[in-house]
């Protein structure tokens, strides 16, 4: 059986800094960590690395002492007024982490500009040596993947293009198994797993909250965990992606991402 390896999500470790979330991810039997760098709104949530000099030597420090690699940062959003250098930091902080991908969103209903600079983003990322992982979810601009297969290869279909499927998102999404069978395998970097009610009349609200604050444990929920993996290359790496405010409270940060991971496990193996 080809071994996975598995990443501990900004949204399992929110709770975390930088560097204790390295030191939960070794703990708990992780492979990578994902960090969220760059808030998701303004004034939201957010890791801090980005010119925090003595935070940055702290956790490339436990990255050498533990062993485990960042996999993604997040996260860009491209917008009607998107430039590509306003992540400029973003980028050079990847690189030093020796990250490998960037969680991208698309919020520009115009989807020729959206291409564009989607296209655009791909180019000002190429020297670092990241992906662009255009993510799909449903209240976005990119609401399934055949959107954001559309817009990728309308791009031109960088050498550093990407597209990440999200479990929570292909179910709540006008998503098949055979959409996702028939995305270019060079294009899938990771995924990431969770679950919860499948369905596609959740209104934005409800999409929203149960992403943000509500996802369920892997095997806890109705989504087809199991047939989307197998779409899936098999050694395809899983960012463990579950954030669920009122349940992991129970938990100290490492507790709950064992548990995230272990129910991984059992639903992907």
């Amino acid at each position: 059986m080809t071994k996975r390896s598995f990443s501990l999500a900004y949204l399992t470790s929110h709770r975390c800094t930088p560097h204790q979330a390295v030191l939960v991810a070794a703990e708990s039997g992780y492979d990578y960590v994902g960090l969220r760098l760059w808030p998701n709104a303004p004034n939201a949530p957010q890791q801090f690395l980005i010119d925090r000099p003595h935070e940055l030597k702290e956790t490339l420090a436990v990255l050498q002492d533990t062993g485990i690699g960042i996999f993604d940062l997040e996260l860009i959003r491209i917008n009607a007024s998107f430039d590509a250098h306003a992540w400029d930091a973003l980028y050079e902080i990847g690189a030093t982490l020796q990250a490998k991908a960037i969680l991208v969103a698309g919020d520009d209903a115009n989807e020729s500009r959206l291409t564009d600079n989607y296209a655009k983003l791909c180019e000002a990322m190429q020297p670092f040596g990241l992906t662009a992982d255009l993510e799909f979810m449903p209240w976005t601009a990119v609401p399934n993947a055949l959107a954001a297969s559309r817009i990728v290869k309308n791009a031109g279909s960088p050498m550093n293009a990407g597209i990440l499927v999200d479990a929570l998102h292909f179910g709540r999404s006008h998503t098949t198994l055979e959409d996702i069978s028939a995305i270019d395998p060079s294009l899938l970097h990771y995924s990431q797993i969770c679950d919860g009610q499948a369905g596609t009349s959740f209104t934005t609200e409800e999409l929203v909250h149960s992403a943000r604050c509500a996802r369920e444990l892997p095997g806890e929920g109705n989504i087809d965990l199991k047939g989307l993996f197998n779409a899936l290359p098999n050694d395809l790496p899983i960012s463990v992606e579950v954030v669920n405010l009122e349940k992991e409270a129970k938990f100290s940060n490492a507790a709950w991402a064992k548990k995230c991971l272990q129910k991984t496990k059992e639903s992907v193996q």
